[in-house]
Order: structure tokens, then sequence, then C-alpha cells
């Protein structure tokens, strides 16, 4: 079983920052793919960002050139810093992950990012 803790939400005004983080831990296998999804009121969770083990990423076209993920695997922590945030970027932001072996995805508790006009 994988816990993912996640950190750093909160409400911040159109066009400020914020810094997501999610720590995972009790894994018996490396983490391959983690990554960060959303959901806003009334619509289904999206993917936001993913990067693999290797450091590939992958993102929403929505969010290109404004959100940058990382990761430290010594830490099994992903991050997400989020520039030039929008009031549309406001949801419930969950971290993932997916251990190499395991077809299962692992799931944090979600953390609240409110961008105001």
């Amino acid at each position: 079983q994988v816990q993912l803790v996640e950190s750093g939400g909160g409400l911040v005004q159109a066009g400020g920052s914020l810094r997501l983080s999610c720590a995972a831990s009790g894994s018996r296998f490396a983490l391959n793919v983690m990554g960060w999804y959303r959901q806003a009121p009334g619509k289904q969770r999206e993917l936001v960002a993913t990067i693999t083990s290797g450091g590939r990423t992958n993102y929403v076209d929505s969010v290109k050139a404004r959100f940058t993920i990382s990761r430290d695997n010594a830490k099994n922590t992903v991050y997400l810093q989020m520039d030039s945030l929008k009031p549309e970027d406001t949801a419930v932001y969950y971290c993932y992950a997916r251990p190499f072996g395991i077809t299962n995805d692992f799931w944090g508790q979600g953390t609240q990012v409110t961008v105001s006009s």
C-alpha cells in the first residue's frame, strides 16, 4: 500500500503562484509514474501533469508554459510549481503514483487550490 500526502494548496489571486508537494511512502517497489490530476466543481477529474522516474513529463495543454512538474526520486516526492494562475485553475488537486510492476494507481486525499479574480 502506498500512502500519498499532499501539501501546498491554498488561496491565491490570479497571476500568482503556488507550489504543491506530494510525498509517497510505504511502497515496496520503486515508483514509476507520478503526477497530478484536478477536479473542479461539477466537472470530471482531469490529468494535469505526469512525470516518469526518468524525468519525462507530460502536461495538459491548458497548463503548458505555466505549470512545471518535477520529482525527487530519493525522497519519493513529486512537486507541481504553478505560475500565472487563473481562476479556471481552481480545483481540488490530487497526487497519484504508480509503482513499477503494479497496475494500480494510488491517490492522495487532495488539496484545494482556489484562484480569485
